[in-house]
């Protein structure tokens, strides 16, 4: 019962942070405060997530670059997540964006002339993906809510967390058939296939009322999120398992570290936002 009540208390209170910051525009009729609350919350959980992919990757003899990992991730989220307070346009933004590919790795190559390890690639590779598997698709997320509005990026988020239940929900009541056992020995299909549903319920019947999307490319974003999602959290699995840790932080009890809590979203948001740009 203890162990409950303290799950209950941090998934509340990590909650009301993500919920708080990204309405924060709303809440105080301020945009531009909005903008800098929710990008403030981006930047914290790119060094979070950060953090503990390095410190998971560390954990097996790799030697990435950190500080250097840190600073274009940082940087990433800073182009994007402050680009309108900054009067910055979508091409200016996109051209800084697409830049820091080549200019991270190049320069993680670079450093690792001095590096005394056997893998200099290996470890330039791994110097990037805070940029890549982290802080870009954060940023996507505060893109989400500058062109499509607050409301759509919620339905995003809430259709990744009813994914999540539902699936939990649906395996613990029917589950009889693994899913993929090598990654993730407790999904089912049976449980995947109930969180699909539900998502897709979801998507089609709340989406449409909050925001000015139709309920054909709410499917469609249904059927996006929730599979996608469930990917997601097999790539996360694959990637504690394969260093042998069960999760990758205590940053909220009972429930692990960031790339625990953030793992879906970081996988999803690149599809989600393709499909609201070059569909919807």
């Amino acid at each position: 019962m203890k162990t409950f009540w303290i799950r209950t208390a941090s998934a509340i209170i990590y909650a009301l942070l993500f919920l708080g910051t990204m309405y924060s525009g709303v809440l105080l009729d301020n945009p531009r405060v909005g903008i800098i609350l929710f990008g403030s919350f981006l930047i914290f959980v790119t060094l979070g997530c950060s953090y503990e992919f390095f410190r998971l990757v560390r954990s097996q003899g790799a030697l990435p670059v950190k500080w250097l990992g840190y600073t274009y991730a940082l940087l990433a989220v800073f182009l994007v997540a402050f680009a309108p307070a900054m009067g910055m346009k979508g091409f200016s933004m996109m051209l800084a964006s697409l830049i820091l590919f080549p200019a991270t790795f190049a320069l993680a190559a670079i450093l690792q002339l001095w590096n005394d390890g056997d893998q200099p690639f290996r470890e330039a590779a791994y110097t990037m993906v805070p940029l890549l598997y982290i802080a870009l698709p954060l940023s996507l997320m505060m893109s989400v809510l500058n062109e499509h509005g607050v409301n759509v990026l919620f339905m995003l988020v809430a259709l990744v967390w009813v994914n999540d239940s539902g699936a939990y929900i649906g395996g613990s009541l029917f589950g009889k058939h693994k899913m993929w056992v090598r990654h993730s020995p407790g999904k089912t299909w049976e449980g995947t296939a109930f969180g699909v549903v539900v998502t897709i319920v979801l998507a089609v019947f709340v989406g449409p009322m909050l925001s000015y999307i139709t309920w054909y490319h709410w499917l469609v974003l249904g059927v996006i999120c929730s599979v996608v999602d469930t990917l997601g959290d097999l790539v996360e699995s694959m990637l504690k398992r394969s260093v042998g840790v069960k999760d990758s932080g205590n940053i909220m009890p009972g429930h692990g570290g960031f790339l625990d809590r953030f793992d879906s979203l970081l996988i999803i948001m690149p599809f989600a936002f393709a499909y609201l740009t070059l569909v919807v």
